[in-house]
């Protein structure tokens, strides 16, 4: 028979926490790499308008963003025509996208200035005065390449 001994002796050795910051370093790392900061917060609607062809982009850092449409509920003190919003700005006059452009290209390294696109992000219902007022403002600033952003319409 098997006899049982009570080992009282006997301590459980502690738990080595020599690596425990290599671990949380490593996961620090993999977070920043693989997490997607959003850089931008809309401070207009939009309800893109759909679309039965579309091109993704390739090269996304070479996109600069223009968000038209009426204020969220947050912004209410823009009142509640279509305004145009830049980055974190929300604009009074199409003209101001002129000088904005400008800053953006200036930016942007020598070699991409030439290459940059801008993305109009217009809600299916603004006026389309203001969207040509914009294209204008692109046209003096010499920002030809010009993308506009709509979601894929679905299958009939």
């Amino acid at each position: 028979m098997a006899t049982f001994r009570k080992s009282g002796g006997r301590k459980l050795k502690a738990i080595s926490t020599a690596s425990l910051p290599d671990i949380v370093f490593m996961l620090l790392f993999f977070f920043m790499s693989t997490t997607h900061m959003k850089d931008k917060t809309s401070m207009v609607q939009i309800s893109l308008p759909e679309a039965s062809q579309l091109v993704k982009l390739e090269k996304k850092n070479l996109v600069r963003h223009i968000f038209i449409g009426e204020p969220n509920k947050e912004n209410r003190q823009y009142g509640t025509d279509s305004r145009i919003q830049l980055n974190d700005d929300i604009i009074d006059k199409p003209e101001e996208v002129t000088t904005w452009i400008a800053t953006e290209r200036a930016s942007m390294p020598e070699s991409d200035q030439g290459k940059m696109v801008v993305s109009l992000k217009a809600d299916n219902k603004t006026k389309m005065g203001i969207i040509s007022d914009v294209k204008q403002a692109l046209r003096r600033a010499n920002a030809l390449k010009i993308n506009y952003t709509a979601k894929k319409r679905a299958n009939q």
